[in-house]
């Protein structure tokens, strides 16, 4: 996973480098196919931005966030940007399956008679 911290009138601090690989590879432990990661962090006067951009084979993630304070908004879009991967992943392995799997299961028709 290539991993791209670019900060917005902000210098990125190891504390919050760290701070923002650890969260970032909660994604990877769902999901290993991660290709890139673009994570920008920004200052707009009282509130605090952070965009990432997840390159998953086959689909891009983008997911922002706002807040006060920017470890808050970090968790926050860890958040986000975990529901996510695990929706891309259970719509890419769980649909094509469960369709015939219901369909084998099922009765043809009455038992008894």
């Amino acid at each position: 996973m290539n991993l791209n911290l670019t900060g917005h009138h902000l210098d990125i601090t190891p504390a919050i480098r760290d701070y923002v690989i650890a969260k970032l590879d909660r994604v990877t432990r769902h999901f290993d196919h991660v290709i890139d990661v673009t994570a920008v962090l920004a200052v707009d006067k009282l509130q605090q931005h952070i965009s990432v951009n997840l390159h998953i084979s086959g689909k891009d993630i983008h997911v922002e966030c706002a807040d006060q304070d920017m470890y808050a908004a970090i968790d926050a879009v860890a958040d986000k940007l975990d529901r996510q991967v695990l929706k891309y992943k259970e719509r890419r392995n769980g649909h094509r399956h469960e369709g015939s799997a219901a369909k084998r299961e099922a009765p043809a028709g009455p038992a008894g008679e």
